[in-house]
């Protein structure tokens, strides 16, 4: 139990720290710019208390918010995704039950984590960029935006969830 405490606050401050000093000073093409922080949803456990997760999550966007200058768009934005993790789990396993204790991303078909991670990905930034811009007349700026920067930080968290997620398959 202490363990899982420790590794998950490690993660915490690790990603705070990347997100900030590092990849919030990066832009791809000018203007993409990568969101990893987001993996902590991906890789917190599934059989832990909701309300504590939903907090942490609260607690890391609005971390990410208070050194970004962003006014808590980051923190709607992970909530919202922590708030809809596990029924959007369901519906990409299509199954009513999980068994929390055993459950393991790197233990979903390749095809399933993809999905699960795109599509995770892609309300993240749908809500991040129009809460950012909020206006009705950049539409397709915005789309264009989500989409490419989707793709960008999807592929990022894809590659580290395999490549740091331990394999529970024996």
């Amino acid at each position: 139990m202490n363990n899982l405490i420790l590794i998950n606050s490690i993660r915490f401050i690790f990603l705070v720290l990347l997100q900030v000093l590092l990849l919030n000073n990066i832009y791809f093409l000018g203007y993409l710019n990568p969101m990893l922080y987001i993996i902590f949803v991906f890789l917190y456990p599934l059989k832990k208390e909701k309300s504590l997760f939903l907090i942490l999550c609260f607690f890391l966007g609005l971390t990410i918010d208070f050194f970004s200058n962003s006014g808590g768009i980051n923190a709607a934005a992970i909530v919202l995704i922590a708030y809809i993790r596990q029924p959007l789990l369901h519906l990409i396993q299509n199954k009513t039950e999980f068994d929390y204790l055993l459950f393991n991303i790197k233990n979903l078909p390749f095809i399933q984590v993809i999905i699960y991670i795109f599509s995770m990905t892609f309300i993240h930034h749908l809500i991040i960029f129009s809460l950012e811009f909020y206006k009705t007349q950049g539409v397709l700026n915005i789309l264009g935006k989500v989409i490419i920067t989707t793709i960008l930080s999807a592929v990022l968290i894809s590659f580290c969830v395999q490549l740091f997620v331990k394999n529970k398959r024996a």
